[in-house]
């Protein structure tokens, strides 16, 4: 049963503020709490769980202590679920290890600038899984990535891409001999671009684009054409799109 405390701890949990605070985040659902579970029980600080749930997962929960598991009413967890539907768990996971020695020369990085859409970013964090990018670079602007929006559109990828969050301009400076490959409308089309599985992709604002600061130290604009009258494209789509033609050519 779910004390007053705990309803107002976890509530609380939708702001990024307290999430800050606390150093942890809320995931949610049978698959990415599985996921957690199996891949980093010791970064699980409690779950709120029903009773059918937990008898499915035993397995799963068997090296978490006991004190650390809440049995809760379908009810109890629509109470602090952040979903529209809640399903079956919720999990309190403390934030993930960050990486922030990224080298660029032997491995594609995405850069995000400005990426504000929370669903978006956890797309975009789910690409990069799928296409084995291990590294995501977001100005200080963009979305956050324990926002429960963009933990649950990772689908669990969160837990294998290494977000960093930091200066995209003192970071570009650095990277000297890198090719920084700035997705734009009028650059060369994507299908043309050799030798892009190293360097940094840079991926701009849902609707402003890349900030003309960064742009101007991109070594190649790169491009979808379009065969249509669209005037843009998503921007987690596009991303999908650039990342299937510089990874798997």
């Amino acid at each position: 049963m779910l004390s007053k405390t705990q309803v107002k701890y976890i509530q609380s949990l939708s702001h990024k503020k307290f999430r800050d605070e606390e150093s942890v985040f809320i995931a949610e659902g049978p698959k990415i709490v599985s996921e957690i579970l199996a891949e980093r029980p010791s970064a699980v600080r409690h779950i709120y769980a029903v009773n059918e749930w937990l008898e499915l997962n035993k397995s799963l929960v068997k090296n978490i202590n006991g004190d650390k598991i809440t049995s809760v009413t379908p009810a109890e967890l629509e109470r602090v679920s952040h979903l529209t539907t809640p399903n079956n768990v919720l999990a309190v996971v403390n934030k993930l290890d960050i990486i922030e020695d990224i080298d660029c020369l032997e491995q594609l990085v995405i850069a995000l600038d400005g990426l504000q859409d929370p669903g978006n970013l956890g797309t975009i964090i789910r690409m990069a899984d799928w296409f084995g990018v291990k590294h995501i670079l977001c100005s200080m602007d963009c979305a956050d990535v324990y926002n429960p929006k963009v933990v649950q559109s990772t689908m669990g990828s969160i837990l294998r891409v290494n977000m960093v969050y930091t200066d995209l301009d003192k970071f570009l400076v650095k990277q000297n001999g890198i090719e920084i490959m700035a997705a734009t409308l009028d650059g060369i089309p994507v299908q043309k671009v050799t030798g892009g599985a190293n360097g940094v992709l840079l991926i701009g604002n849902e609707s402003k684009g890349i900030n003309k600061l960064l742009l101007a130290k991109a070594t190649k604009k790169i491009t979808i054409p379009s065969l249509g009258k669209a005037e843009s494209l998503n921007a987690a789509v596009a991303t999908g799109i650039i990342l299937s033609h510089l990874v798997l050519q």
